[in-house]
């Protein structure tokens, strides 16, 4: 009998290949998966116009966990794949948890914790005059209590587990109404934690900080729109966004959780097998920790980390993996 019954969205471009080996290196470390294949995404769209249909929300949800490729090809319209497949994907079910690991210089590592389904990505907002010299467009940032404490909550609860150390990134000087929220109710919950030593840094200077001096973070919760932007600079400054894994969480484990390579389809390079699989065998890894195989998970964390320098095709770089499990 298999360990898990999980969804796999190879989606388009590179990621039917680095989720191939990907679901190699899992089944190479001993643990036994029952793979349900979807066909979403870019290609997908182009075919017949589908996105992400209810049904197949439904049947995820009988489901251990979905475990996604990359989406996204040459002339699908911006924001058709992003809203109705990963953003219905987050909303629907609930994983309202973004987590981001980078490694920097092989020892030093600090997590980001994104709030995942509020924020400028809640899709608040409209146009008045549309295609006029006096059009209008507006775009609000959705943020409630709920929504900000659950994820603080869980960033301290991560805090306490590691090194006792949290920051709040933010922009409070200027967002004077969702920055209030967010740094009452983080002040407000460090209460109840009073070992983790807290700080706040305006996302401006954080974006300094990724930059100049990242080994001064171990944990970092921030809302949706800032979020998005520092783990992309996180994986810039640990080795590349082609390293960079992550999990889209729903830690009340009432629905599966999403895990995702960071980088993109990469249509340009795709079938070349020039793609390095090692952001989606990290996310395989997160994965597996979340459905608690966590000692395979961390052999896999260690033996990918150690081949963060092998080059080669796709296989080969999995290979090296495999070799070092």
């Amino acid at each position: 009998m298999s360990d898990f019954r999980i969804a796999v969205v190879g989606g388009d471009g590179i990621g039917p290949e680095v989720i191939a080996e990907g679901l190699r290196v899992i089944e190479a470390a001993g643990v036994s998966l029952d793979t349900v294949d979807y066909d979403l995404g870019g290609a997908r769209y182009l075919k017949d116009g589908t996105v992400l249909e209810d049904k197949t929300l439904s049947e995820w949800r009988e489901l251990d966990a979905i475990y996604l490729g990359a989406v996204g090809a040459p002339g699908v319209p911006p924001g058709v794949i992003e809203r109705g497949l990963l953003l219905k994907m987050r909303f629907d079910l609930d994983l309202y948890v973004n987590q981001r690991p980078f490694v920097l210089d092989g020892s030093h590592n600090f997590v980001v914790i994104r709030e995942n389904t509020e924020g400028t990505y809640a899709g608040e907002g409209g146009f008045l005059r549309k295609n006029t010299p006096h059009e209008i467009a507006t775009q609000g940032s959705v943020n409630t209590r709920m929504g900000a404490e659950r994820c603080i909550r869980y960033a301290f609860d991560l805090a306490t587990k590691r090194n006792n150390h949290l920051t709040l990134v933010h922009k409070t000087n200027v967002l004077t109404f969702s920055g209030d929220l967010w740094e009452r109710t983080f002040n407000e919950v460090a209460e109840e934690f009073p070992d983790v030593e807290t700080a706040y840094n305006h996302v401006d200077a954080a974006c300094i900080y990724f930059v100049q001096d990242p080994a001064r973070y171990d944990v970092i919760v921030t809302d949706n729109l800032f979020g998005d932007i520092l783990t992309d600079l996180g994986g810039a400054v640990s080795g590349g966004i082609g390293l960079a894994s992550s999990a889209n969480l729903n830690p009340d484990r009432l629905a599966p959780s999403m895990f995702e390579p960071v980088h993109g389809s990469a249509p340009d390079i795709a079938g070349q097998s020039k793609a390095n699989p090692i952001a989606a065998i990290l996310s395989g890894s997160l994965m597996l920790d979340f459905l608690g195989a966590t000692e395979a998970a961390q052999r896999i964390d260690v033996a990918a980390k150690a081949c963060a320098e092998v080059t080669g095709s796709t296989s080969e770089i999995a290979d090296a993996v495999i070799a070092k499990l």
